[in-house]
């Protein structure tokens, strides 16, 4: 394991944080605004995808699994790369096909074909999924790491934001093409952002040769090792507690407090906004406090919270202010727990920790997922919440118990691209 050297700031860094960096998490931020809007659109237009080719529930959930699928495979075949070839090779390359298959379903005229272009833009997103916090990690020092984390991860927000009006009001009135076609032309200018300004940091790349058996005992080394395994476990039980928790929140809410559909999308709409200010407050708390406090705390107070969730929540205006308070949490945790997961392994092997663990991660959702509908049908919604706040705990511990943290004494290190 490596920790980050402590070094005095240089002049250079400091111009160059003047000339750049507001260009670099602009670029990075439109990537995951695009990454996560074209994702969560799927939700609310799944019925006029169905109303269109005519197919029911089984085809339309085969749309998320073929998503979910192909970006898992390839976030693990990317990590190795980018760590061999450098971060921003592999940030033009994704940003370049996620834009292009973005594109394309404007001429996905079937099922069949709509399913194909599913399955690339999974491919695309994992090429993209561990690149972008891995390059946070490789230019920023672990000092100004949890600003510039947080800052680029309320792209998820924003994406959110943005996507859930755009999506119903382009697929209802134009057509459900029409709002990945919109997602397609933002990524295209965020890959000529990254290709104009995005310099490649100056970091030490891997030597391993690209071959499937090195990557497999690279990949077994990290899962193996204390601190490290310990990230790829902690982001397993973070998003397993989502899936818990997510996927059968709005039915509940339907079908308990009587919620509408447009309702429900104006509450993710609004709990986005809270996540948007939530990722950058957390990521900048953590560059005081350290990652490990703020991490765990928001653990102890999600899980009571999570807990809480239904004897609160009563109607319309209490799950709007109760998830908002969820949301709020899970943001003030996630920027700290990126930033403190770069600084885990060295350089060249930053991009292989952060594609494992996300896929992992994927891997936990839809575990969460499967778990969330039998714990639903059998005891209710409350099991759900139960469950979520058990992994929200078991998340806190492993963060605290095995996962290390450099002193917050370390000091920005000298060099181009590294603030």
């Amino acid at each position: 394991m490596r920790m980050e050297q402590i070094d005095g700031s240089s002049a250079v860094a400091q111009a160059a944080f003047s000339r750049t960096t507001v260009l670099i998490i602009l670029a990075l931020w439109l990537v995951l605004v695009v990454t996560s809007g074209q994702l969560i659109i799927i939700a609310p237009i799944l019925p006029v995808i169905g109303d269109t080719f005519q197919i029911g529930e089984v085809k339309l959930g085969l749309l998320g699994l073929a998503y979910a699928g192909t970006l898992m495979v390839m976030a693990l075949v990317a990590g190795p790369i980018s760590d061999r070839v450098g971060r921003r090779v592999i940030l033009l390359i994704g940003t370049g096909s996620m834009a292009l298959v973005l594109l394309l379903h404007w001429v996905a005229s079937s099922y069949s074909m709509l399913m194909l272009v599913r399955l690339l833009t999974g491919m695309a997103g994992g090429v993209l999924s561990g690149s972008v916090v891995a390059y946070v990690g490789d230019y920023f020092s672990y000092e100004r790491r949890g600003w510039a984390t947080g800052w680029v991860m309320s792209g998820v927000a924003a994406g959110q934001i943005v996507a859930l009006p755009a999506a119903v009001w382009l697929a209802f009135r134009m057509d459900f093409r029409m709002p990945f076609v919109l997602f397609g032309f933002i990524m295209a200018l965020a890959y000529l952002m990254i290709l104009l300004f995005v310099p490649q940091p100056a970091v030490v790349r891997s030597t391993e040769r690209l071959a499937l058996r090195p990557a497999v005992m690279n990949y077994a080394e990290l899962i193996r090792d204390k601190a490290t395994g310990g990230a790829v476990w902690a982001y397993f039980l973070m998003l397993g507690s989502g899936g818990l928790f997510l996927f059968f929140l709005a039915e509940w809410l339907e079908t308990v407090h009587a919620l509408t559909g447009p309702q429900i999308a104006g509450l993710f709409v609004a709990v986005g906004a809270v996540n948007l200010i939530g990722s950058p407050a957390g990521g900048r708390l953590s560059d005081h406090v350290g990652r490990k406090p703020v991490i765990v705390l928001m653990c102890v107070l999600l899980a009571a919270a999570l807990v809480a969730t239904t004897w609160v929540i009563s109607g319309l205006l209490t799950a709007y202010l109760f998830i908002g308070l969820l949301v709020l949490l899970v943001a003030l945790r996630m920027s700290p727990m990126y930033a403190l997961m770069t600084a885990l392994v060295a350089d060249d092997r930053r991009g292989s920790l952060m594609s494992l663990s996300i896929s992992f991660g994927q891997f936990g959702f839809g575990v969460g997922a499967a778990v969330a509908g039998i714990l639903y049908a059998r005891f209710g919604y409350i099991s759900n919440t139960i469950a979520s706040a058990l992994l929200a705990l078991m998340m806190g511990v492993v963060i605290w118990h095995l996962l290390p943290e450099p002193p917050m004494s370390v000091r920005k290190a000298e060099g181009p691209g590294r603030e």
